[in-house]
């Protein structure tokens, strides 16, 4: 069932990515917004460079935002049964993502990790990073992101275990505030027997080698 929060899937530009936001909020209306906070910066919207900076933030917005538009879940709908009995460790690592920090509207960019330990059902690995990135593409704390990633694939495959890492970096730190370069923040949600099995979890840390430099 589609989230009655999102936006509608219809679309209100002749390239599909413009479409009117939750509560009937219109392209026009989006543009105006960045007038006025371009006007709180100092700046004059109707100078000549910045006379068409509200079209392509708003468009930019569509893309940057576009996971309010997927669902996630039906990423994971199509399985694959056949495959020799294989019951082990699945992971794909180094998946990277961009997303938005909630708080101030800034950059994330990061790596994710995920792995699985399948009961009988397996996905195709395009479909992980499809839901990696739906998540990602929404404003976020890093926490919430991680959390979701692993619920998501638990709920749907129905796994023995999920395991789901993610390292981001917060440009919120990095540009504003106390501006600390070269840091990054690792986040992680366990569950089944990643959380159970300490052995699971270790060799799933192995793969992916976190912050070893690989």
């Amino acid at each position: 069932m589609r989230d009655a929060s999102l936006p509608p899937d219809d679309a209100d530009g002749d390239d599909g990515l413009l479409r009117p936001g939750i509560d009937g909020v219109t392209r026009e209306a989006a543009e105006e917004a960045v007038r006025t906070l371009l006007r709180w910066s100092g700046e004059d919207p109707n100078r000549e460079g910045l006379l068409d900076t509200p079209k392509r933030v708003v468009k930019a917005y569509r893309d940057w935002f576009s996971g309010y538009g997927q669902h996630p879940r039906d990423y994971l709908a199509r399985t694959f049964e056949e495959v020799a009995g294989y019951d082990e460790l699945i992971v794909l690592r180094d998946i990277e993502f961009e997303s938005h920090c909630e708080h101030h509207m800034a950059p994330i960019i990061g790596k994710a990790h995920v792995g699985y330990l399948p009961d009988g059902k397996v996905v195709g690995i395009s479909k992980l990073a499809r839901v990696v990135e739906a998540y990602a593409r929404r404003f976020q704390v890093q926490e919430k992101l991680t959390a979701q990633i692993a619920d998501c694939i638990n709920d749907v495959l129905q796994p023995r275990g999920v395991g789901v890492v993610i390292e981001g970096a917060h440009e919120c730190m990095t540009t504003r505030g106390v501006h600390k370069r070269g840091v990054s923040m690792i986040t992680s949600r366990m569950l089944g027997t990643f959380r159970d099995d300490a052995r699971t979890r270790a060799e799933f840390l192995r793969f992916i080698d976190v912050g070893q430099g690989r």
